[in-house]
């Protein structure tokens, strides 16, 4: 039985991958290839980038939630990734970044609703933020499921949309 968080959460994720998938299939070829300000990645890049992540970032959250520490996650990391990311799919297509966006965002709405209470409470250290304690419920929260939003909001500033 899906607690009431979880599946909060997980609507949460749906509606953000949504608003960003309904924003993204209406770019012309031209703005899909719009380098983001002070970013530098296409708008098509980031928006592969928010499906790419999901799994990942799940999956820092499934660790917490398991009662383990997250370890050796850094900005430089991320940085890295990020980088790396940009290079492979620098000429990802829509349809591929929006099939890519449903699949993985279903997928991580499904794994946050198999979550119990219990284990969205669930804190341990996180690298990423200096080996605070953390639970699962506020990693899922500040890159999961805010991670469509937050990149939306910048390619609507990059389109002054």
């Amino acid at each position: 039985m899906t607690s009431q968080r979880s599946e909060a959460l997980a609507n949460h994720l749906e509606r953000g991958a949504r608003a960003l998938a309904d924003f993204a299939s209406t770019l012309t070829d031209v703005e899909w290839n719009t380098p983001v300000p002070k970013d530098g990645r296409k708008i098509g890049v980031v928006v592969q980038h928010v499906a790419i992540v999901y799994p990942l970032e799940v999956q820092l959250a499934q660790t917490l939630a398991g009662g383990q520490p997250v370890t050796g996650v850094t900005m430089d990391n991320i940085h890295e990734m990020n980088a790396a990311h940009a290079k492979e799919y620098d000429a990802v297509t829509k349809e591929a970044a929006l099939e890519l966006l449903r699949r993985n965002s279903t997928a991580a709405a499904a794994a946050i609703r198999a979550l119990s209470d219990a284990e969205l409470d669930r804190a341990a250290p996180v690298s990423l933020y200096s080996d605070a304690p953390l639970t699962c419920q506020f990693v899922l929260e500040d890159h999961a499921v805010r991670h469509s939003y937050h990149h939306l909001a910048r390619l609507r500033a990059a389109l002054k949309r």
